[in-house]
C-alpha cells in the first residue's frame, strides 16, 4: 500500500502539494459555520497542533531522526499534510473575514492568501522552502490567536489583540529556534537572523494593518445593514420597512437611493454577529459627502451596546431626523474605531414617493 502511494506520488508529485492545499481550503469552507462554535474552534485548533507536529517531523527528517521508527515510511507525505493544514487554516480565515458587508477590509488578507498560493506553486522548493514554511506558519498562528482569544475570554480590545499577537510571536520564535538548534540540516538551509527578521516583519505588518483598520475586527462581523423608512419592534421582532432594490443593485437587500419628504426620518438597521458572552460597544457614524470639497463630514456618532450569542446576530438601529440630499454613508465601528462595514446610500428629495413601494421584513 505504501509503495503504491509512493509511486503515485512520484508520478504526480508536481501537483500534489497544490491539490492538498486546495483540499484543506475546500474542506473547511464546507464544514465551518460559527466562529465561536465548539466544532469550528476544535477543528482549527487541531489543524494548528497537527501543523506544528508536521513541521517538527519535517525539519528533523533530513537528519535521520526518524530512521527505523514507525514514521520512516511516511516521511514523504509530511509536506502534503503541511499543505493540507495550511489550506484548512487559510480557508477558515477567508470565511470569517469575509462575513462582513464591507469586503474591502479583508482585501489585505485575501491578497496574502493569493501570495501564499503563488509562492507555493512557483517557489523552487515549494513548502520545503523553510523561509516560506516558517513565515506561513507564523501568519496562520497569529491570525488564529487574534480571533480565538476574544472568543475564549468574552472580551475584544486592542490590548487583547496586542497580547495575543505577542504570545503568538513568542511561541513561534521559540519553536523555530528550537528546530534551528536541534536540526543541523535546518541550520544549513536558513540563517538565524534572516528567519528572525522575516517573522518580526510579518508581526509588524499585521499590527500596522490592524492600526489602519485593514483587518476586519473578528470575531465580530456585520451580517446585514439596511437603510430603512420605518422600524418597529414587536415582541422581540424587528419590522424593517425599506425601499425595494433596483434591478442593478445586485447583492443588496435595500435600494441605495432613499426618497424622502420634509419631516421624514431615516433609519439604519444592522445585525452584528458576536460570540456568546462577548459584550461590546459599537457605533453608527453618519457621514455626508461634500462634493465641493470632495470630503466626508461626520454629522453624528451614535453608540449602543451589543451582547453576543444570537445565531442571527445582535440587532440594533439608529436614526436621523435632520437630513438633506446627497451622498451618505454610515460606518459601523467598534469603540476603538475598527470598521465592521460601510453602508452607502443616496438621499433624494421626492414629495410624491409612494410608500406602497416599501418592503417590510421581519428580523427575528
Amino acid at each position: 500500500m505504501v509503495s503504491a502511494a509512493k509511486r503515485f506520488l512520484r508520478k504526480h508529485g508536481k501537483y500534489a502539494p497544490l491539490v492538498f492545499f486546495i483540499s484543506g481550503f475546500i474542506w473547511d469552507s464546507l464544514t465551518l459555520r460559527r466562529i465561536d462554535g465548539w466544532y469550528s474552534n476544535t477543528v482549527l485548533f487541531t489543524h494548528l497542533i497537527c501543523l506544528t507536529i508536521c513541521i517538527y517531523i519535517f525539519n528533523l527528517a533530513d537528519d535521520g531522526r526518524w530512521k527505523e521508527t514507525f514514521l520512516e515510511p511516511y516521511q514523504a507525505y509530511i509536506p502534503l499534510l503541511i499543505q493540507f493544514f495550511l489550506g484548512g487554516l487559510s480557508s477558515a480565515y477567508v470565511i470569517f473575514f469575509f462575513q462582513s458587508v464591507s469586503l474591502t477590509k479583508t482585501m489585505v488578507f485575501f491578497l496574502i492568501l493569493v501570495v501564499l498560493f503563488i509562492s507555493n506553486e512557483f517557489l523552487k522548493n515549494r513548502i520545503s522552502n523553510k523561509y516560506l514554511q516558517f513565515g506561513a506558519y507564523f501568519f496562520v498562528n497569529f491570525t488564529f490567536c487574534t480571533f480565538f482569544t476574544p472568543v475564549l475570554v468574552g472580551e475584544m480590545t486592542t490590548t487583547l489583540f496586542m497580547i495575543s499577537g505577542f504570545c503568538s510571536l513568542t511561541f513561534t520564535l521559540i519553536f523555530i529556534f528550537y528546530l534551528y538548534w536541534k536540526s543541523p540540516s535546518t541550520r544549513k538551509e536558513v540563517t538565524g537572523w534572516k528567519i528572525g527578521t522575516l517573522i518580526l516583519s510579518i508581526y509588524l505588518f499585521i499590527n500596522v494593518c490592524y492600526h489602519y483598520n485593514l483587518i476586519p475586527p473578528v470575531p465580530l462581523s456585520l451580517q446585514s445593514g439596511i437603510v430603512a423608512h420605518h422600524i418597529k419592534k414587536k415582541d422581540h421582532i424587528f419590522l424593517v420597512s425599506y425601499e425595494q432594490k433596483s434591478l442593478y443593485n445586485f447583492g443588496k437587500t435595500y435600494n441605495n437611493t432613499f426618497h424622502y419628504s420634509d419631516g421624514d426620518t431615516i433609519y439604519v438597521f444592522t445585525s452584528i454577529f458576536a460570540p456568546t458572552d462577548l459584550k461590546k460597544s459599537v457605533q453608527h457614524q453618519w457621514k455626508w459627502y461634500d462634493d465641493s470639497t470632495e470630503t466626508w463630514h461626520l454629522t453624528d456618532s451614535i453608540e449602543y451596546d451589543l451582547v453576543g450569542g444570537r445565531e442571527g446576530g445582535f440587532r440594533g438601529y439608529t436614526f436621523k431626523e435632520n437630513i438633506w440630499p446627497g451622498r451618505w454613508r454610515v460606518n459601523v465601528t467598534t469603540d476603538e474605531g475598527l470598521v465592521l462595514g460601510k453602508i452607502n446610500f443616496h438621499i433624494v428629495p421626492d414629495s410624491i414617493f409612494d410608500t406602497r413601494h416599501l418592503t417590510t421584513q421581519d428580523f427575528h
